[in-house]
């Protein structure tokens, strides 16, 4: 079912521009949806932050950086950013669309590709990479999901949320963020993040993308951090029998355990990689991997998130814990393998062609990382499929002959309220307009009712949840819930609502719930109590009573309540939770010897120590000396309790 008919944007217009149409893919920090910016009648995606974040400057500022970073780019083999703005609780990217598929889908529908698949799209991947390294950024989160191929074959690198400038680079102590399966061992042991993490996760996606599976995994994050931290990533011939040495050779430099190893930046990586291509043949280019197991092609993939760095180096294999976090992503039909094998292999070229084809790779990479690689990958898009056309505002009857024209079939229609979209035009298409389908396949329509005013039902002493499934059935959502006592609505039941009862809004407007605590409960002070007499009488009240495990020393005698949750003449509600913690009684204080002191000396002695004084003189004793003590020294007295002191008498 398509859960973007429910999505509270779709339909709506964020900041007077952008109509928001579709919902494209959701993450742990924002939602992406395809959009139309009104202004410039253009499609575009907003990546918009969701609300609950929105408040935590981090998030913002991380938002706020993406957009600045990858503005100043401004590569051809970059996701391009085109605004960036807020819209009440909405804070959002407005981007460019790019309609296609991630490589993260190509290697879920395919497995393993042919290496001049694989180096097609590494090449422009490294070119966007090497222009941020030049430019003076880290991109900090390299992975198949943000490999997006485009229909017209051209490869862009996308969400730079966790870009980092170079110069700020710093050593963190507890965590790094990024996505476990692409991890370099620094990031994970000493959370140092250069130029070199983006080399080391490209050698990750290259073996992936040669082999069809992940260099290292496990049951959990903590396993394949092991293996990040303790073994080479494996040559890819190792898995795939017979990929020629100068692809091994290039993964290994890239995913080198030890950073200075590797190539210092994707630039300085992208010119090996047009190196191996050059002592490739056209035969080993176009050498047809073999199908990957089943559950290497359909695996999921990580997802990007905080990782908390071991205190020690991790010695040893840890135990399987649980799995990897997942991070599911819509599933793109692709053609058969067979259809993008090429045509037979051309012979290698000499010897001599490739030495002088090989000295002029330091130009090409200066081109390329100017220019961007226009090189396309259409064949992998190739096949059996056609595009969903765009029918956003178009009739009932021009979506189902539009439809017909294309060789598809209606799967179904549905029918909804709609602000944005005129009564019986089509609000959206499922799959959406752009996204490839089968020849055959059918598109499920929804087509607009136009707008809807509802009025707010009167929630009065309506118990929450009951006030809840009236507001869905009349197409009002809940909103925040909020408590209050009252002294005539019962506990648990609406006492007010904001909008109020009667007034009108769109549908799936919010609408805020006040509910009632009941009356107010005047909690009594119980301490020095009995535990029996203090739970009778807060029970008594219609208060809970619980007894902590723990107890402690108090002036109070051992077995009564030493301290209360809520304090003596606090308001609470009936039901609320009252914790005692019960006396072990005082402390007892060792009392030392005083005799011979100075009266005003020996009374600090003992006060220092918790006790209370009291100096008795005997009739007409002039002296100040202690003679005698009520507590001999060396016994224990209760902490709190009073010792008498006496001076010498006449």
């Amino acid at each position: 079912m398509d859960t973007t008919l429910d999505d509270p944007l779709v339909g709506r217009v964020l900041d007077g521009r952008y109509r928001v149409d579709a919902r494209i893919a959701a993450g742990g920090m924002a939602t992406v949806y395809r959009a139309l910016d009104t202004r410039l009648d253009r499609v575009l995606a907003l990546k918009v932050m969701h609300p609950a974040l929105a408040a935590d400057a981090a998030f913002v500022d991380r938002f706020i950086r993406e957009a600045k970073s990858v503005a100043r780019l401004a590569h051809p083999n970059v996701v391009g950013v085109f605004d960036q703005g807020t819209d009440g609780p909405y804070t959002y990217l407005a981007m460019e669309y790019v309609s296609g598929c991630t490589l993260r889908d190509v290697l879920r529908e395919r497995g393993a590709l042919q290496p001049r698949a694989a180096l097609d799209i590494l090449e422009p991947v490294l070119a966007a990479l090497g222009a941020a390294h030049r430019a003076g950024f880290v991109h900090r989160d390299m992975k198949p999901e943000n490999v997006l191929i485009g229909d017209d074959g051209r490869v862009k690198v996308a969400d730079f949320g966790l870009v980092r400038s170079v110069d700020s680079v710093t050593n963190t102590t507890d965590s790094v963020l990024g996505t476990v399966s692409y991890l370099a061992p620094e990031q994970i042991e000493n959370g140092v993040t250069d130029t070199r993490v983006d080399v080391y996760a490209c050698g990750v996606v290259l073996y992936e993308m040669l082999t069809g599976a992940k260099p290292h995994t496990g049951g959990s994050p903590a396993q394949v951090l092991y293996q990040h931290l303790n073994e080479d990533v494996p040559p890819p011939s190792a898995t795939v029998p017979g990929l020629p040495v100068a692809l091994d050779e290039l993964v290994a430099q890239a995913a080198a355990r030890n950073p200075e190893l590797r190539p210092y930046d994707a630039a300085s990586l992208l010119g090996l990689t047009l190196d191996a291509r050059i002592r490739l043949s056209d035969a080993e280019l176009d050498r047809v991997p073999p199908q990957a197991r089943a559950e290497e092609r359909t695996s999921t993939e990580d997802r990007t998130s905080v990782v908390p760095r071991p205190v020690a180096p991790l010695g040893a294999p840890p135990a399987v814990a649980g799995g990897e976090s997942m991070n599911q992503t819509s599933r793109l039909m692709l053609p058969p393998l067979s259809q993008a094998q090429g045509q037979a292999p051309a012979p290698a070229p000499a010897p001599v062609a490739r030495a002088q084809r090989r000295g002029l790779l330091l130009v090409v990479v200066g081109v390329l990382l100017a220019l961007g690689l226009g090189t396309g990958v259409w064949y992998i898009n190739s096949g059996q499929f056609t595009k969903v056309p765009n029918l956003l505002g178009k009739s009932e009857a021009q979506a189902k002959s539009e439809l017909s024209a294309a060789g598809l079939g209606v799967k179904r229609v549905d029918r909804k309220f709609s602000e944005a979209f005129d009564r019986g035009t089509v609000m959206d298409t499922d799959p959406a307009g752009g996204k490839r389908i089968r020849g055959n396949g059918a598109v499920a329509l929804t087509i607009s009712r136009g707008p809807e005013v509802v009025a707010v039902p009167n929630l009065k002493s309506r118990p929450l949840e009951e006030a809840k499934a009236e507001l869905a059935k009349t197409g009002l959502a809940p909103g925040v819930v909020s408590q209050a006592f009252s002294q005539d609505v019962a506990q648990g039941s609406v006492i007010s609502t904001d909008p109020a009862g009667g007034e009108k809004r769109a549908p799936d407007t919010a609408v805020s719930l006040l509910v009632s605590k009941g009356r107010p409960v005047q909690v009594p002070g119980v301490t020095g109590r009995p535990l029996d007499q203090a739970r009778a009488a807060l029970q008594g009240l219609g208060l809970k009573v619980e007894t902590a495990a723990e107890q402690l020393n108090s002036p109070f005698p051992a077995g009564t309540v030493a301290v209360q949750s809520v304090g003596a003449g606090t308001q609470a509600a009936a039901g609320d939770t009252v914790t005692l913690t019960l006396s072990k009684g005082p402390r007892q204080i060792p009392v030392p010897n005083v005799t011979g002191q100075d009266a005003d000396a020996a009374r600090k002695t003992l006060e220092a120590l918790g006790f209370k004084v009291k100096v008795e003189k005997p009739f007409l004793s002039f002296s100040d000396t202690i003679a005698a003590q009520s507590v001999p020294g060396g016994q224990s007295a209760p902490e709190g309790s009073t010792i008498v002191i006496r001076t010498k008498g006449l």
